[in-house]
C-alpha cells in the first residue's frame, strides 16, 4: 500500500521542481501541465461514471423492458459511454494533428480531451439526477 501512494505522488510530482502549473513558460512544462488537467478531468470522469452506472442499474430494477425489445439503462448507457471514449480520443488526435510532430501537439490533445471529459462529467451528471 505504501509503495502505491509513493508511485501515486510521484506520477503527480513534476519531471522538473521548477515548474509552476500557475505560469507554465517552457512548451514540456505546458504540456505536462496539460496532462495534470486532463487527469484530473479523467478522474472526475470516473467518479461520475460510477455514480452514473449505479443509478442507471437502480433504474433497470425497477422498469420492465422486456416488452420493447431495448436495452436496459445500464446496457444503454455502457454502449454510449464506450462509442463515446472512443469519439473522445479518436477526435483529439485530430485536433492534435494542427501541430502533428511538433512540441505543441501534446499540448493540444490534452486540452481537447480535458474539455470533453469536462463536458462528458456534466452530461453523466445529467443523466444521474433525471427526474422519476
Amino acid at each position: 500500500m505504501i509503495l502505491l501512494l509513493l508511485a501515486a505522488a510521484a506520477a503527480s510530482a513534476p519531471p522538473n521542481p521548477a515548474w509552476n502549473c500557475d505560469d507554465p513558460v517552457q512548451q514540456q512544462e505546458m504540456n505536462w501541465c496539460a496532462g495534470q488537467e486532463y487527469r484530473a478531468a479523467d478522474e472526475a470522469l470516473n467518479a461520475q461514471w460510477k455514480a452514473t452506472a449505479a443509478r442507471m442499474k437502480q433504474r433497470d430494477m425497477v422498469v420492465d423492458t422486456s416488452h420493447d425489445g431495448r436495452p436496459g439503462y445500464f446496457a444503454q448507457l455502457l454502449a454510449a459511454q464506450r462509442a463515446w471514449l472512443k469519439y473522445r480520443d479518436e477526435h483529439c488526435v485530430s485536433a492534435g494533428f494542427l501541430a502533428r510532430g511538433g512540441s505543441l501537439e501534446p499540448l493540444l490533445v490534452a486540452n481537447c480531451k480535458t474539455a470533453l471529459t469536462q463536458e462528458r462529467t456534466i452530461q453523466l451528471h445529467d443523466i444521474e439526477v433525471w427526474p422519476e
